[in-house]
C-alpha cells in the first residue's frame, strides 16, 4: 500500500486552482483526490494539477486524470497537468491519453 497522497495544498486565485498531489496515485488514493476535486468549482476556471512529486501512477489514477478532464469541459473550465514524472507520462503513452491533456513543466 501506497502513502495517502497529500491534497491539501491548494493555492487559489480568482481563475486558478494549483493543487499539488504527492505520493502515489492508485486505486488506494483515489478517493481522497475526488473528495478534494469534488469540492472545487471548475465553472469558467482552470485547474493545474502539480504532478511532480507523484511517485507511481496506475489505471485508477488515469481514470482520475481523465474524468476530471471531462468535468472541467462540461463546466467550460480548463485541465493542465504539471510536472508529470516518467512513469506518468508513459502510462499517457502507452494508453494514448497524453494528447487529450494540457502538459506543462
Amino acid at each position: 500500500m501506497h502513502p495517502t497522497p497529500n491534497t491539501d495544498n491548494a493555492i487559489h486565485t480568482r481563475s486558478r486552482t494549483v493543487l499539488i498531489l504527492t505520493g502515489a496515485l492508485d486505486m488506494d488514493t483515489v478517493p481522497r483526490v475526488t473528495a478534494t476535486t469534488d469540492t472545487l468549482s471548475l465553472a469558467g476556471h482552470t485547474l493545474v494539477l502539480d504532478l511532480s512529486a507523484v511517485t507511481f501512477m496506475d489505471s485508477s489514477g488515469l481514470n482520475t486524470l481523465l474524468t476530471l478532464r471531462n468535468r472541467t469541459a462540461a463546466e467550460q473550465g480548463t485541465l493542465e497537468l504539471c510536472g508529470l514524472p516518467d512513469q506518468a507520462l508513459r502510462l499517457l503513452d502507452i494508453t494514448g491519453a497524453r494528447a487529450l491533456f494540457t502538459l506543462t513543466p
